[in-house]
């Protein structure tokens, strides 16, 4: 029987003044741990207990990968290491399995089940599959094979509008899918854009 695909969740330890930094000059640093910290309790309800795929978790600061508390203890977690967002997914595909591998963020409230679906099944003939963000980066992205991680990475301006360019540029050649546009929440314009269109979602 086949190893079922992997899904990588990167989160953040949820504590006060050390994440959505920039949310929080808009909302307060409080308000900014409690948006965090209740997102990615939704986004794992929603996609860490689907039997489809096996989830797990990519934990900073490190050492929240053995004592952390916040996360839910059935899932298996690492440490993400050091060094920039690059460095570190790379780290992420390149171990805790061979097949196919996707990374979300835990800050996109909108992610759900099926989203993580099609992009398996986009693996299924392409080499690489994205989730583009309104914002010019993006919210997913997945490989084949977590060999094709190696370079993926080089150069590529993170926090900017050029990241998914930056990235697809180091594919050339390689067949890359593409799903729908999702939000993610950096600053208190972003929240308030995504509450706005909360009842149309329903």
């Amino acid at each position: 029987m086949s190893e079922r695909p992997r899904l990588v969740v990167f989160v953040r330890a949820p504590l006060l003044g050390t994440v959505k930094r920039r949310l929080a000059a808009g909302i307060g640093a409080a308000a900014a741990r409690d948006f965090y910290a209740a997102a990615t309790g939704a986004v794992l309800r929603r996609v860490g207990r689907d039997a489809r795929w096996r989830t797990e978790l990519r934990v900073t600061p490190d050492l929240y990968a053995v004592s952390g508390r916040f996360w839910d203890p059935a899932l298996p977690r690492a440490p993400q290491g050091s060094g920039n967002l690059g460095r570190r997914m790379t780290r992420a595909f390149l171990t805790g399995g061979r097949g196919p591998a996707l990374i979300v963020g835990s800050d996109i409230p909108d992610i759900a089940p099926h989203h993580i679906a099609a992009a398996f099944r986009a693996l299924g003939a392409a080499d690489a599959v994205f989730g583009p963000a309104a914002d010019g980066g993006y919210w997913l992205v997945g490989l084949r094979r977590g060999a094709l991680a190696r370079g993926l990475f080089d150069g590529v301006r993170w926090s900017s509008e050029h990241a998914l360019a930056d990235t697809l540029a180091n594919l050339r050649g390689k067949r890359v899918a593409m799903l729908e546009t999702l939000s993610d929440i950096d600053d208190a314009a972003d929240l308030a854009a995504w509450r706005d269109r909360r009842p149309a979602r329903r």
